[in-house]
């Protein structure tokens, strides 16, 4: 029997209790309810403006929101003291937790107590099951074996690999995830249609998520770096060479392949037609080491030679014909790739962000003083004039960091400060970070909304990146009805400070479409709150999106070692554990993707017999049962 319900347990006051601190609970509760309904009241537009179905998830947000405006820990100590629910877990069911405390407290003091609707606006069970019915509606429903679903990033072979798709299907892929930062529009047409056929071949619903690219600054062209080329023989553990590099002289020019050969050079024409099998050729390299390659065979397009040393070949390195009296005894070395342009970057130095050019290092004058600070244009050239000085910026996934010394016309001085010991170099198309800064972007680039009129015609979901308030969200939802595709379940990615600290107002924007969630990009949103902060702001994330019965995707380098080399680290397994507190875990590309499915897989079937969401289940543990007393 409900005790709440049994009028005689009403009228009785329950003896052995700490009545005074049941009274003052009592009074605590009461102002903490008042203090939910008030603020549901302030909120009332954001409620009044979800949809029909999710009204009742708005209001449960706002309630969850006025609890957690207070500090509660005292609160729930003394609750836990009384054997009641400290209403830690109650992210779904706020009022209702609350109100099925207070009727207990007025149970023990003997207090009348007029029961509330158990969905108030949802209750312990409702509350999951909206929960639930959000994410079939977004995601599609789960595995028969596993709660949470797996969604993947597809590689550019998708498009032209209906096989890799649908072995990706085969081994559990819920969604498929396609990013519009990379490849074009026909390519993500092809994967699309590849995971239908997939899908339909399997004989289930796979859903197709197109992420749009968003306002993403990042760093321009760099100046490339001179020609180098490394020639390195395998060897074994010991150092031995157990196979020589293999290396093609072709003529200047010439384009034609040369058998067997691992890298090719070019040479001058006229010198390479004095070679024979068995000549040596000597050079030095740019380190001043003396190398020597010996002629293995003449094939069709050049010359095949070997070398048993490692060496670096440059512009400058003059090959030289051994050992046989010739006319042309010296030649240059052509065709060199160029390395990619990058700046080598150390504590205390300048760089400056530019609105346009090409960058490069720093230039030094005499005694190597520096002459003008490295520079790189930012591919949003508008953010540097939104900018002030002191404030910090991270580049390339926060491997770089500084605090801007200097903002002019010309462009904005960086101080570098936080760098590996021994530089970092900073490559081209490489992220840039402005967690202090209020920037003022567009939500949707030119670029986003040409690419809405192909997630329009071939996705079931569409993402947000950079997410920022809830204007952006409304801008979105506004450029899908224009194209009939107000029926695409939205993902809003959170990834900047800026997005976090509007999470409320961007879930309750989120509420009003009939099927929305929330992804953590926990790439950006390391860098933009710092890395030290990621593990509580993920959190909260995650509190939240429950109280909003929001789907939740856990996303960036899970399983990453074993997607991209074949062995997961110890800490990455236990990150992905903590995907079952999600209810989409996505994994990145990678040649070893299958094998990161399949443990995924296997992770969070053993972890949903143990929690639920943040709720440890008792599930029996048969590792000790041998011990006896």
């Amino acid at each position: 029997m409900n005790m709440l319900m049994d009028p005689a347990l009403n009228a009785v006051p329950a003896s052995g209790w700490d009545a005074p601190l049941c009274t003052a609970l009592i009074d605590e509760l009461q102002a903490l309810r008042s203090a939910m309904l008030a603020h549901e009241s302030a909120l009332a537009p954001w409620i009044a403006a979800a949809h029909p179905e999710r009204s009742a998830s708005a209001r449960n947000l706002a309630h969850y929101l006025a609890m957690r405006s207070i500090d509660a820990r005292a609160l729930q100590e003394r609750l836990s003291r009384l054997g009641l629910s400290s209403l830690g877990r109650a992210e779904t069911h706020v009022m209702a937790n609350l109100d099925k405390v207070l009727g207990l407290l007025h149970v023990l003091t003997g207090r009348h107590w007029d029961n509330h609707d158990p969905d108030e606006p949802t209750g312990f069970g409702s509350g999951r099951e909206r929960l639930e019915r959000h994410s079939a509606r977004l995601f599609g429903s789960p595995s028969p074996h596993r709660r949470v679903r797996i969604m993947v990033t597809l590689p550019s072979e998708a498009a032209h690999d209906a096989a890799l798709v649908g072995a990706l299907v085969h081994a559990g892929m819920d969604v498929a995830r396609i990013n519009c930062a990379h490849d074009e529009a026909p390519a993500w047409a092809a994967m699309a249609s590849h995971v239908r056929r997939a899908g339909g071949t399997s004989g289930r619903a796979v859903q197709v998520l197109m992420d749009l690219a968003g306002p993403k600054i990042r760093t321009g062209a760099i100046m490339a770096g001179p020609g180098v080329l490394k020639v390195k023989p395998a060897r074994d553990e010991y150092g031995f060479v157990t196979a020589p590099a293999l290396l093609g002289l072709r003529a200047l020019g010439s384009s034609a392949p040369v058998d067997g050969a691992a890298e090719l050079i070019e040479v001058d024409p006229d010198w390479l037609a004095q070679l024979r099998p068995g000549d040596r050729i000597d050079f030095t390299d740019a380190r001043a080491a003396t190398r020597r390659l010996t002629v293995v065979d003449e094939r069709t397009g050049g010359v095949l030679v070997e070398c048993n040393r490692t060496a670096y070949l440059t512009a400058e390195t003059k090959l030289r014909l051994n050992g046989r009296d010739v006319e042309a005894p010296e030649s240059a070395v052509r065709g060199l790739p160029a390395t990619s342009g990058r700046i080598r970057l150390f504590r205390g130095d300048t760089l400056r962000l530019t609105p346009e050019g090409i960058g490069h290092a720093a230039t030094h004058g005499s005694h190597a003083r520096r002459v003008a600070p490295a520079t790189v244009s930012c591919t949003l050239p508008q953010v540097l004039k939104q900018v002030s000085k002191g404030e910090h910026v991270w580049f390339d996934d926060g491997r770089i960091g500084g605090v801007i010394t200097r903002v002019a016309a010309r462009g904005v001085d960086v101080e570098i400060t936080d760098v590996a010991d021994g530089g970092q170099d900073l490559g081209a198309d490489k992220g840039i970070n402005f967690p202090d800064s209020e920037l003022d972007l567009p939500a949707l680039t030119d670029k986003d909304r040409a690419d809405l009129d192909v997630v329009a015609r071939h996705a079931d979901l569409v993402g947000l990146s950079f997410a920022q308030s809830a204007t952006d969200v409304r801008m979105l939802r506004e450029e899908l009805v224009r194209r009939d595709a107000a029926q695409l379940g939205l993902i809003l990615k959170i990834e900047t400070r800026r997005g976090f600290e509007h999470l409320p107002e961007l879930l309750f924007e989120a509420l009003v479409s009939p099927a929305s969630g929330v992804m953590i990009a926990r790439g950006d949103l390391a860098v933009e709150c710092g890395f030290e902060r990621l593990a509580e702001v993920q959190e909260e994330i995650l509190w939240a999106c429950e109280a909003a019965h929001m789907p939740v995707v856990w996303a960036t380098q899970v399983l990453e070692s074993l997607a991209k080399k074949g062995l997961p680290s110890r800490a990455e397994i236990t990150d992905a554990a903590m995907g079952e507190r999600a209810e989409c875990v996505m994994l990145n590309k990678g040649p070893h993707i299958l094998d990161a499915m399949r443990t995924l897989d296997d992770v969070l079937h053993r972890m949903q017999e143990h929690q639920s969401k943040k709720r440890p289940l008792l599930r029996a543990l048969k590792s000790w049962n041998r011990v006896r007393g």
